[in-house]
């Protein structure tokens, strides 16, 4: 049986996952600054006073779901098994990320490109990544049972999401049908000796 109090956090969950569904779909095919919260809310059936009880703004939907997605892939990296080889093991993990891209291509390409191409977003984006980068070393640095001053944790983390960044903007900018998920691979084939650690 549910207790009331986690009854509650799964109805404030929900709330929480149809406004972000609606300001990412509408931020997606309008545009960032054109999408208001007004617009967010009549599209999530929701008072504006409810969607600032979630959100402080437009952009913190985008620092929500970037946070969301870091911690899903440290997650995935922290259980694969330790006799893996990290430059795969780097690789799955960020196949979490990388499906759910690939999941939706039309809605998430746009919302990618808008991410990557608005200054706002783009800042936070890249500030996201940078609190990814030091997570992914610290875990790397843990299964490799790395020393402290080991350079090969933090540099195989900076190479990784490099890769990524680098197969996410041939996604966006490039022709389309070739899938994020194949272009991933392909950029960390490239540089699979230096994820090495």
């Amino acid at each position: 049986m549910f207790r009331s109090a986690d009854l509650a956090e799964r109805k404030r969950q929900v709330v929480r996952d149809e406004l972000s569904e609606a300001a990412l779909r509408l931020i997606a095919y309008q545009g960032f600054e054109e999408t208001t919260v007004e617009q967010i809310v009549a599209a999530a059936g929701v008072s504006r006073r409810t969607f600032f009880r979630y959100f402080r703004s437009k952009e913190d939907v985008i620092v929500a779901l970037l946070g969301h997605f870091g911690d899903q892939v440290l997650a995935e990296l922290s259980n694969r098994p330790l006799t893996e080889p990290s430059p795969v093991s780097l690789r799955q993990a960020l196949d979490v990320f990388v499906a759910g891209l690939d999941a939706e291509p039309d809605k998430t390409r746009r919302l990618a490109a808008l991410i990557l191409h608005t200054p706002a977003l783009a800042a936070r984006y890249y500030e996201r990544q940078h609190q990814w980068r030091a997570r992914f070393a610290v875990e790397l640095a843990r299964r490799a049972d790395a020393d402290p001053g080991d350079l090969r944790p933090a540099l195989a983390a900076a190479v990784a999401l490099a890769a990524f960044d680098t197969a996410l903007s041939g996604w966006i900018n490039g022709p389309a049908g070739r899938t994020l998920t194949t272009l991933v691979d392909e950029a960390f084939e490239q540089v699979a000796p230096a994820l090495t650690v």
